[in-house]
């Protein structure tokens, strides 16, 4: 009972936790690999990478769950519902097991498979079963029971040969005997044997490499990884087709069978009869897709791809397919992205930490706005390939251009790629390191200037440094005097500060820059007397409202204190910063990896990683707001792509390498005048555990806050355009029901306004 107690408050308590999540995050996560399905009597669910959905027939409602309703952002393996306990259960390939409340979105994550003292590759969950409420977990090391209604763990059965972990990829229950498909045969047990754990009680059956098995009431059947289709009969095994591809999925539904390649679905009917034949050309006439596996609901037929989320139509009426995926990114590993108030643009090409582009991707770039998505692929994008930076022109938002690490520079306007600039058409050159002859421009950094020239890091080659100016003309500049081998360096991004120099990043000389006032370069890099870098490895630098440049190493932070120093200094130098913890003197970031750094309206950095996630770090780096992780809040992945910040709303976008979401934070980029001063939220209703937001603000306005009686219970000065209260009184106790009168001040006193703001204990 005081276990069943326990879990019911852990339930809870999770729920509470993500429900509260929700105000702050939000994720934009693609559905489009459909890792596995499952059905209901009226609705079909699909998982994805490391989210799942489902679809109601009736109702053609869509509902998504992701890492913001709790779940892990590792990858999803196996995904199964229950329609008896009303339960929906995914297994990891680390062998996490989520199981998830369908009536309340209570979520229950164990880890017991993760915690077996087995191999770290051999915990993956391939396969669920379900049998008088005991589901059966097919695993890379053998079979799991776990009890539905318990929602525990029970035997473990090692079923390879001397009782060794074997790779067990389905298993099905037929005539009151389980069937286990494995790498080494099929294998069988009766399931009324109380000993199930000796793995003497399991004969195998058949030997060979098997993929999947599976049981309608009347029909048996397994598929060997050749393709070759077997049935059972009371003598055993025996041939029965063999298909042109291997089987990527198998499975009983109602009498028949659905068996799913990568190009084609076979529907078998009762006596094993193919009722229908799909080839994934009927899915989409414009992008090739590979199945993964397919269910029926009712007379509806749906298909999962790994390209293109799942698409549905009628089994008997032959109607053309339709995609029913929810709406989001192409790819969940957004490499680069750019937002402006009213859009988001991103990229998924990639590169090694040592900046190799091979193999090269072809997933063309992706536009958010106004919640809709618009997916540009590859065929549209005048084969760019390996797209890694995405910038928005700040004087024309219509107007963009993508960074390609192998084909040059895309300019996309009005949401249509016009034009691939390359070495025919450009100024852009091909590296030589790999012979004249061949073809490969890597383009990275680039920033446009408040002239609206772009410039641009051309990466590998003597004159790196280009410029697009804003009247068509191209322009190069010579690196050869700052860079010690420009021939084989590469950029990460760019930074152009008030006085128009450009800051760029590289991998192999720190930072450099460069004023046009007098073709000026300088370097920062490593060594006391030449920059006290970290390393000569940069990946992320920034500018933020003091004019300061910081710079993020594969080892670490530095600051430049100020960027005026540029033509007054012939060796610039940037230092850590020294902060105090637990009672020590150390360094910020020391010795981390930074990917990424942004700016919020707040003059706040944020900070991204290679494997510790997201760091919220004061204006001067002194306190740390936050540390987001895997662990601590819906991060899929601590390692971060990307950090870009909407000025407008100060929501901040974090890109992973397995998915996106967003901070809805409160450092707002300041307004110019008090006219949309607000307060939300207003009425502060009983239960809410969150902050105030007063938005609107200028900067360094002066905001008090005070009860009708006119005491004071709060008092700040903004930086930026928003900040929070959490309506507290000077941080001690909670204040009491009421209305509350917020005052608000420009620092020279010639603007004031006054709002009111009703709290409900």
């Amino acid at each position: 009972m005081k276990a069943r107690v326990l879990l019911c408050f852990f339930l809870l308590l999770v729920q509470s936790f993500f429900g509260q999540n929700k105000l702050l995050w939000q994720g934009y996560f693609s559905f489009n690999e459909i890792k596995d399905i499952s059905q209901s009597s009226s609705a079909v669910l699909a998982a994805s990478e490391n989210a799942f959905f489902s679809k109601n027939q009736a109702t053609n409602l869509l509902e998504t769950t992701t890492t913001i309703e709790g779940l892990s952002g590792q990858t999803i393996s196996a995904f199964y519902y229950s329609e008896a306990y009303q339960k929906k259960v995914i297994g990891y390939e680390n062998g996490l097991l989520i199981v998830v409340n369908q009536t309340d979105g209570a979520i229950l994550k164990l880890v017991d498979i993760i915690n077996k003292q087995l191999s770290v590759t051999a915990k993956k969950i391939n396969h669920f079963t379900e049998y008088n409420g005991m589901l059966y977990l097919s695993c890379d090391f053998g079979i799991v029971q776990f009890n539905l209604k318990t929602l525990q763990f029970g035997d473990t059965y090692f079923i390879g040969n001397s009782g060794a972990e074997i790779s067990v990829k389905q298993t099905a229950v037929f005539q009151n005997e389980i069937f286990a498909a494995t790498t080494d045969g099929i294998r069988k047990a009766t399931l009324s044997n109380p000993n199930l754990i000796d793995y003497l009680q399991w004969t195998v059956v058949i030997p060979g490499n098997w993929v999947g098995v599976a049981a309608s009431n009347s029909q048996l059947l397994a598929v060997e990884n050749t393709g070759n289709i077997s049935r059972y009969t009371a003598s055993g095994f025996s041939f029965f087709q063999t298909l042109p591809q291997a089987a990527a999925d198998v499975r009983a539904v109602n009498e028949g069978f659905l068996i799913t390649t990568s190009g084609t679905l076979y529907v078998y009917g009762g006596q094993l009869n193919v009722i229908r034949q799909i080839n994934s050309t009927e899915l989409s006439s414009t992008e090739n897709v590979s199945l993964t596996c397919a269910t029926l609901v009712n007379d509806n037929i749906y298909i999962g791809t790994k390209e293109n989320g799942l698409y549905e139509s009628s089994l008997t009426a032959m109607a053309p397919f339709i995609n029913v995926t929810p709406e989001g990114p192409k790819r969940n590993s957004i490499f680069s992205l750019d937002v402006v108030p009213n859009s988001l643009w991103a990229v998924y090409g990639d590169y090694t930490a040592s900046y190799n582009p091979y193999p090269l991707d072809t997933y063309g770039l992706s536009k958010l706005n106004e919640g809709k998505w618009l997916n540009i692929p590859y065929s549209e994008v005048l084969e760019a390939k390996s797209m890694t930076r995405i910038t928005i022109n700040p004087n024309n938002e219509n107007q963009v251009y993508a960074s390609s690490f192998f084909s040059g520079l895309l300019k996309v306007e009005n949401d249509v790629p016009q034009i691939l600039y390359n070495q025919t058409n450009s100024g852009l050159e091909s590296l030589t390191a790999l012979g004249p002859d061949y073809i490969d421009i890597r383009v990275n950094a680039t920033a446009f200037d408040k002239s609206g020239n772009l410039w641009i890091g051309n990466g590998w080659v003597k004159n790196g440094l280009k410029v697009l100016r804003a009247n068509g003309a191209w322009q190069s500049y010579s690196m050869t005097s700052v860079l010690s081998d420009p021939e084989t360096t590469s950029y990460a991004n760019m930074v152009i500060d008030k006085n128009s120099v450009k800051w760029l990043a590289t991998n192999t000389n720190g930072v450099v820059g460069f004023s046009e006032n007098g073709n000026l370069f300088r370097k920062i890099t490593t060594g006391e007397d030449t920059g006290n870098l970290p390393s000569v490895d940069v990946r992320a630098i920034a500018l933020d409202n003091r004019n300061q440049l910081w710079i993020g190493t594969t080892k670490g932070l530095r600051v430049l204190s100020s960027v005026n120093s540029f033509q007054s200094q012939n060796q610039l130098t940037a230092n850590p910063i020294i902060i105090e913890e637990d009672g020590l003197a150390q360094e910020l970031m020391y010795e981390q990896s930074i990917t990424a750094l942004a700016v919020d309206g707040a003059n706040n950095k944020w900070i991204g990683t290679v494997d510790s996630g997201v760091f919220l770090v004061s204006s001067n780096g002194q306190k740390t707001l936050y540390h987001f992780t895997i662990d601590n809040s819906p991060l899929p992945s601590n390692n971060i792509n990307d950090i870009k910040i909407n000025a407008k709303t100060g929501e901040v976008f974090l890109a992973t390498a397995k998915g996106m979401i967003s901070f809805k934070g409160t450092a707002t980029q300041a307004n110019d005048n008090l006219n949309n001063l607000y307060a939300y939220p207003n009425p502060v209703r009983p239960g809410f555990t969150g902050t105030v937001k007063i938005a609107g603000l200028i900067d360094k306005a002066n905001v008090k806050i005070t009860d009708i009686s006119g005491n004071l219970v709060y008092e700040t000065t903004s930086e930026g355009g928003t900040i929070e209260w959490d309506t507290t009184a000077f941080g001690k106790h909670k204040v009491a029901s009421g209305v509350y009168m917020i005052f608000v001040a420009c620092e020279d006193g010639a603007e004031t306004k006054v709002k009111k703001l009703m709290i409900i204990r």
